[in-house]
């Protein structure tokens, strides 16, 4: 093998690939994309947690603990409340990831060196989120305690700020109770997404898509066609991986098992789109297939707040994160298995997941209509 032959053959392969524009930029671009956009998401680091303040005091004392929180760079102010009613359902509707509970005449107390306890309350959906708010509660708490017990008239033995924190929804902070609704949803959208990607492409490669073409048939009936059947398989495997995690993993079922349902078909059918979109632009199954890992299996992954806290990302990296359709049905997901919420709290989901799988499905009956004309 000569040195000649052998450089022959690489400027051979080099202007092949400075002719096909397409790969040249899918390998130069491509490797950099995923480099910056999941740089910026894969962060384990939890920040801008939303609070939201139940203050029974309004004093000094109490506003300076909750500078503490905001000023520690970790906590978001969102909200004033006046009672657990209220605390609850912010909570419940994700608006606050945390409840600080300042009791009345706290900094009175505080001022005779009395033990004062101070309660917060941490959603405990997010088992590892949740305890790390924690020990970023109970570190801002010490410190207060610590520059209180400077201003106190008698000094007690211990500290004077009592910390009592309260998990809910997931007291123990069992990780399998975060883990098993996105293992959920991310194998929903693998499984619909690939199934239907193939389908179409297989038509085109076997040569029978000339056949339905033919046929007095409209790209909606073929569509939907195409879809049902997947959808009902789609349907009864999530079915019973969510019936197999109850058995498994003791996961819960505290709310609507049609509400479950209603969330459960709204992503599938979004999903069972996005499979369909593809298999109107690849030509082949390896291509198809591809297109499918890529579209559902990285985003669900890393951008649906599964693996990831989304608050902690990029404000451009957020905005990503809107078009995942994993992102809302882990919360309406996560709002009907662990708190038993009603659709109230989580209708904007659901209507975000309807227009998802309109917006697919029509994409790809266009496409394929274009197709056939």
């Amino acid at each position: 093998m000569s040195l000649r032959k052998t450089l022959a053959v690489g400027r051979k392969e080099f202007r092949q690939i400075a002719r096909d524009r397409r790969s040249l930029l899918v390998l130069l671009f491509v490797p950099a994309f995923f480099l910056l956009l999941y740089g910026y998401a894969l962060n384990f680091d939890v920040s801008h947690i939303a609070l939201a303040v139940e203050d029974n005091d309004r004093s000094s004392g109490s506003r300076e603990i909750v500078s503490a929180f905001v000023n520690s760079g970790y906590f978001d102010l969102v909200a004033e409340v006046t009672s657990d009613r209220e605390a609850e359902r912010l909570i419940d509707r994700g608006q606050a990831r945390a409840v600080l509970v300042i009791p009345p005449r706290l900094h009175a107390r505080l001022l005779k060196g009395e033990r004062v306890p101070v309660q917060v309350i941490i959603n405990g959906d997010n088992a590892n989120t949740a305890a790390t708010v924690m020990g970023y509660a109970l570190r801002i708490l010490q410190a207060v305690s610590q520059q209180s017990q400077l201003q106190a008239s008698t000094r007690p033995g211990g500290p004077i700020v009592v910390v009592e924190p309260r998990v809910w929804y997931n007291p123990e902070l069992r990780s399998a109770l975060f883990l098993v609704p996105g293992l959920i949803a991310y194998i929903g959208m693998i499984s619909s997404v690939i199934s239907t990607a193939l389908s179409v492409v297989r038509e085109k490669e076997r040569g029978t898509m000339e056949q339905v073409r033919m046929a007095p048939l409209g790209t909606g009936a073929y569509i939907v066609g195409k879809t049902l059947p997947y959808f009902a398989i789609s349907l009864c495997s999530s079915t019973a991986i969510i019936l197999a995690s109850m058995v498994l993993f003791d996961l819960p079922m505290r709310g609507s098992w049609l509400l479950l349902f209603l969330s459960l078909s709204l992503y599938l059918a979004g999903a069972l789109g996005l499979g369909l979109m593809i298999s109107t632009v690849a030509e082949s199954q390896q291509v198809a297939f591809q297109m499918a890992l890529l579209s559902s299996f990285l985003p669900t992954m890393m951008l649906s707040g599964f693996v990831y806290p989304i608050a902690s990302m990029p404000a451009p990296i957020r905005a990503i994160t809107y078009i995942v359709p994993a992102r809302y049905f882990l919360v309406a997901l996560r709002a009907i298995v662990l708190k038993g919420a009603g659709i109230q709290v989580y209708w904007l989901q659901l209507v975000a997941l309807v227009i998802y799988a309109g917006f697919m499905l029509t994409m790809a009956s266009l496409r394929l209509k274009r197709q056939w004309t």
